[in-house]
């Protein structure tokens, strides 16, 4: 029995079924000895060559051109046809590049030509060695001379023809990267844009370091955490919401310009924008402010769509294109709010004005409601459906950003900015907050939201306090979330963005 591509998905009968034949080959081969590098897994083989190298050298050739080369490759057999005196395969590198395997007669004889029909089957890695030539059809090919299993697959791939269902990719990403182009590209898309991330960074003097993900005290974001427990210690320990309470210990400690790419965990929901790891980065400029924090953070995220696009017009998933190019615009967060709802709204509004508004648009309190938190949610609901292009949403209120320093003009705001991209928020920048005193004030009225129940709400954390009372310069911060950049470069959801995304 020799699998070819089928032409549906396998039942699970069906997929028990081959499961049973390909472990009797699986058998055969260890039995047998077939070849003799061990069977049905060698533990090596004398590859000369690899598929995509061949065809970047081989690539122009006339069909049923010979060219007298020697080469000896391996790869994954994703299709297969046998004939009475000549089998073909279709041998497929990890980056999914091929090469055809032509196994005659003429070339390896009756027995080994038998044994390739009896034992191959659609998902094994194969060892192939013959003469690199062009079919008659110009296929690039090797003409086999020696063949071995390299590793024996004891479950079949599924239908190379048929799109895998998008809960099937997420949860057998091992499969997805096999059949399908994009998510071998949204791999090597991640790749492009960590290269370049530091590369931008590197260019600017900054220095990358890594900071603690087990914590005693989750801080630096308003986030509900995981918590975990120390055997050693006997203590319950917390997985960092964010990196950010350390960085600026870093700056501190004098290393003026610091970043991290490295994972958060936050115990909150899963949408298309939202997982509970996630892969971030956080930067701080000692003597920069959010003004300057936002240029770098323009330059790191147009150079990462030149790296992946090479330009800084991307192509999204779905054919859109999208415009990261140029200056971006920078709008205030009461200006636009108040413009977008038809009234003038301010820090001075009062409370119940607020409410009232909110209830007439049919906006959702949230929990815990204080007067940034509705301002935000107004904000949210009037003119976030209306950004298109990247946007720096500028001067946020102070009761929601304890870590912020206040407006050097502007009373009851703060120097923060969201950066909003497709319609989400890609990354968020600081002046930050680095008088000690007023830190402090800033974590008690946090404690007292915690203590109303609020569990996102920021901990007194006295280490941290203590780095700032040792003095920390003007400095300006930022945090992107990787995964969130890849989607605004990409266009694809949150989970197609990360390699094995956490699912139920």
């Amino acid at each position: 029995m020799t699998d070819t591509t089928p032409p549906a998905e396998p039942t699970e009968e069906d997929v028990f079924e081959q499961k049973a034949v390909r472990l009797a080959k699986r058998e055969r081969l260890i039995a047998e000895r077939v070849d003799a590098a061990g069977g049905a897994y060698p533990v090596s083989l004398p590859i000369t060559d690899t598929i995509p190298g061949l065809r970047e050298r081989f690539g122009d050739l006339e069909a049923g051109a010979e060219t007298g080369v020697v080469a000896a490759v391996a790869g994954r057999v994703v299709f297969s046809r046998n004939t009475g005196k000549l089998c073909f395969a279709s041998l497929q590198a990890g980056d999914g590049s091929r090469i055809q395997a032509m196994v005659s007669l003429a070339a390896v004889g009756e027995e080994s030509l038998q044994l390739w029909k009896e034992l191959v089957d659609l998902g094994d890695h194969v060892f192939v060695s013959g003469e690199v030539i062009s079919s008659r059809r110009g296929e690039l090919s090797i003409m086999v001379s020696e063949w071995r299993i390299a590793s024996k697959a004891v479950l079949p791939l599924p239908n190379l023809h048929s799109e895998l269902s998008e809960e099937s990719r997420v949860r057998s990403r091992f499969l997805d990267l096999i059949v399908r182009e994009r998510a071998r590209d949204t791999v090597v898309a991640r790749a492009k844009v960590n290269s370049s991330l530091r590369a931008t960074f590197a260019s600017h003097g900054f220095l990358e370091v890594e900071t603690p993900m087990l914590q005693v005290q989750h801080g630096g974001a308003s986030a509900r955490p995981f918590i975990t427990h120390s055997n050693a210690f006997d203590a319950d320990l917390y997985l960092r919401i964010a990196p950010e309470l350390f960085l600026k210990r870093a700056v501190v400690g004098g290393i003026d310009r610091v970043y991290e790419i490295n994972r958060n965990f936050r115990n909150e929901g899963a949408d298309s924008t939202h997982s509970p790891e996630f892969a971030m980065l956080e930067a701080y400029q000692a003597y920069s402010d959010y003004n300057g924090i936002a240029d770098l953070t323009q330059e790191l995220i147009q150079n990462a769509a030149i790296a992946v696009s090479g330009s800084t017009t991307v192509t999204w998933a779905d054919g859109t294109e999208y415009d990261l190019g140029g200056q971006w615009d920078r709008l205030s967060m009461y200006g636009s709010l108040s413009r977008a709802a038809g009234r003038e709204i301010t820090p001075e509004t009062p409370f119940d004005e607020l409410v009232a508004l909110a209830e007439a648009e049919g906006v959702e309190l949230p929990p815990h409601a204080i007067h940034g938190k509705l301002v935000e949610e107004l904000w949210e609901h009037f003119v976030k459906p209306g950004l298109v292009r990247p946007t720096f949403v500028m001067d946020f209120p102070v009761d929601t950003s304890p870590l912020v320093r206040e407006h050097r003009s502007i009373a009851g705001v703060v120097e923060k900015w969201d950066l909003y991209v497709r319609g989400f928020e890609l990354a968020t920048g600081y002046s930050e907050l680095v008088d000690p005193v007023i830190q402090r004030e800033r974590f008690v009225e946090q404690a007292k939201l915690a203590a109303r129940g609020d569990l996102e709400a920021m901990r007194i954390d006295e280490e941290f306090l203590r780095a700032l009372e040792h003095g920390m310069p003007p400095t300006g911060g930022m945090g992107m979330g990787i995964d969130r950049l890849l989607m605004a470069v990409t266009g694809l959801g949150i989970r197609e963005t990360i390699l094995f995304p956490l699912v139920k």
